[in-house]
């Protein structure tokens, strides 16, 4: 198992969309870190189920764009210190073509999700004034992009929310970030760049895609003791492309 280099040893933690990608990195480095990890998904349960025996955690399928779905994972979970919600989907197209049903898919599946879990792990985190949460958006919310409105729109409402959120949540002790990944070498990322024009795809400055434990790193030292006077901030992991900006 991978060695972490903060510890979280003793803390109970949930990460959605735990199955792949950046989730999977987030889930077996918060493990090496000592937490006890709840791992949520809503397909791919072989893929889960293999993570929870690798790491020792605990499987549990639910449609966190549901809010019953979403309240009863947290309560399976039992007493969280650690949330992060890193569920989401990409239904990309032109606004003029884009269907109800892509947009609110995507906006129930990455913003909707966060409010639920959130909602539901709040009260537990703040009676015993501790806790930690970590929504990760993406740069799409930060400057837009070519035909994905609506995952633009999903992205930037985390870092509004979860701003809000630090300030709700902080005199009670619980603290509220956010990682932003760039163009990322994950199933969604090498998915998102496969469908852009060449023309269209900006260079990244270290001149290459960043990988799920890049993010992994930086989520998990929020999530930490040595992050712990930041709140309500947004970590952008992007390899130096919004610089270009």
């Amino acid at each position: 198992m991978t060695q972490a280099f903060c510890s979280l040893e003793g803390r109970t933690a949930l990460v959605t969309g735990a199955s792949r990608g950046i989730g999977r990195s987030i889930a077996t480095q918060l493990a090496a870190g000592g937490a006890s990890v709840v791992l949520s998904y809503r397909t791919g349960v072989d893929e889960a189920e293999a993570l929870a025996a690798e790491i020792g955690g605990k499987a549990v399928q639910a449609d966190v764009s549901d809010p019953e779905s979403a309240r009863a994972l947290v309560e399976e979970a039992g007493d969280l210190d650690i949330l992060v919600n890193n569920a989401g989907v990409t239904r990309d197209g032109l606004l003029v073509r884009m269907s109800d049903e892509d947009w609110n898919t995507v906006i129930d599946t990455n913003l909707a999700s966060c409010f639920y879990t959130c909602r539901a792990a709040a009260r537990g985190m703040m009676k015993k004034r501790a806790g930690t949460v970590v929504n990760i958006s993406s740069i799409v919310g930060i400057h837009g992009n070519w035909g994905q409105t609506n995952y633009a729109a999903s992205k930037a409402g985390i870092i509004g929310f979860t701003k809000s959120l630090a300030r709700e949540l902080g005199s009670r002790g619980v603290r509220a970030n956010v990682v932003a990944p760039g163009l990322m070498d994950t199933p969604i990322g090498r998915a998102a760049s496969a469908g852009r024009p060449s023309r269209n795809r900006t260079p990244v400055p270290l001149q290459r895609q960043g990988t799920a434990w890049e993010i992994a790193y930086a989520t998990v030292f929020l999530l930490s003791n040595e992050a712990s006077y930041i709140t309500g901030q947004t970590l952008v992991v992007d390899g130096g492309l919004t610089a270009l900006r």
